[in-house]
């Protein structure tokens, strides 16, 4: 199960991605911290080399992220393997570089080529393979225009394929209708599902890139009762929409249940994290989940992950019955997870 196909363009990722805001370092989203706090530059450039050597090939980041500096990063790690790598970043803000600041939405013609001009300058190379909008709220009704630009950089050689960041299926059945979308990028872990965006990607042939398959490190079990952060991470800013910290601290809501599913998810010897990713891969053919990393530890984690595979039919309906889900059924439960285990999956 360790490939999987981008969605309808005929690119063969790793099943598993690694997402860059994480190695972004800090910046700010108008007054608020948006970044992880400080970073060690050679750790994330040694962490991304280490995803390499196991085997992972796709990349996620985003002009957002570090308000540059991730895309920066990501570039000077992957620029020797450049052929052999997948890399997505996204647009759709006013970052400003040197303030380390991201401003308002800028989604109409200019601001989109100007977006990506500036990423490809960042990653340091000529092409991106997939070109996400970020404004995740942008009205369904309001796409025509960013679509035909995506659809003129494809054609002009900047980039090969594109797909919207967003948690709408509404907004992202509108974005589908361009011949070039490859994929939807949506939130989905163990305890924040989306059926109906599953359903569309699989009915579609999108790709369902998953952010939050570790809810910002809390499904990792590595941050227990009592633990802090402090007000340059994210996540302990206090943003109105964090529901896995609060106050600075894990969600005690979120701790109880990760406790009920602990020892199905770390069967076989897996870690927690490897548990949570085993999850999404048996949730859908089509799912490609991204965890962030810091380390290098936290890479080899990650993608030893692979090694596992997903979790079985039956580990999913206990899961299922545990958390009072007994009702619920994944778009392709147990046909994804086979699928998942014979190869390139979707």
């Amino acid at each position: 199960m360790s490939k999987r196909k981008l969605g309808n363009t005929g690119i063969q990722v790793s099943a598993l991605g690694l997402g860059g805001w994480t190695i972004g370092g800090p910046f700010r989203g108008g007054t608020d911290e948006w970044g992880y706090g400080p970073v060690d530059d050679r750790e994330s450039i040694q962490a991304i080399h280490r995803a390499v050597d196991l085997g992972v090939t796709f990349f996620d980041t985003a002009a957002n992220y570090g308000a540059g500096h991730s895309e920066r990063i990501l570039g000077k790690a992957l620029g020797s393997h450049r052929s052999s790598v997948v890399i997505a970043t996204k647009f759709g803000y006013r970052v400003l570089d040197d303030q380390k600041l991201v401003d308002g939405p800028e989604v109409h013609q200019e601001a989109i080529r100007r977006s990506c001009e500036a990423s490809l300058r960042r990653l340091g190379t000529e092409y991106i393979d997939l070109f996400l909008f970020h404004v995740g709220d942008h009205p369904a009704d309001q796409v025509d225009e960013v679509l035909d630009t995506l659809e003129s950089l494809v054609a002009e050689g900047h980039i090969r394929a594109y797909g919207w960041s967003t948690d709408d299926p509404v907004r992202a059945r509108a974005f589908t209708a361009g011949k070039h979308c490859a994929a939807i990028q949506h939130q989905l872990n163990i305890f924040e599902d989306n059926p109906e965006m599953l359903r569309l990607c699989e009915e579609i042939g999108m790709a369902s890139i998953n952010r939050g398959p570790l809810a910002m490190g809390l499904l990792t079990g590595k941050y227990a009762r009592g633990a802090r952060f402090d007000s340059t991470d994210i996540r302990g800013a206090n943003v109105p929409w964090m529901k896995y910290f609060q106050n600075g601290q894990p969600n005690p809501e979120w701790l109880a249940r990760l406790e009920q599913v602990k020892d199905i998810l770390t069967s076989q010897g897996r870690t927690l994290a490897q548990g949570a990713l085993a999850w999404l891969w048996a949730h859908s053919p089509v799912t490609l989940p991204i965890p962030g990393f810091r380390t290098v530890a936290q890479a080899e984690e990650n993608a030893r992950a692979l090694e596992f595979g997903p979790l079985t039919p039956r580990q999913m309906q206990e899961i299922d019955r545990i958390l009072g889900r007994e009702d619920f059924r994944a778009p392709s439960r147990g046909s994804g997870a086979e699928s998942a285990r014979g190869g390139s999956a979707a």
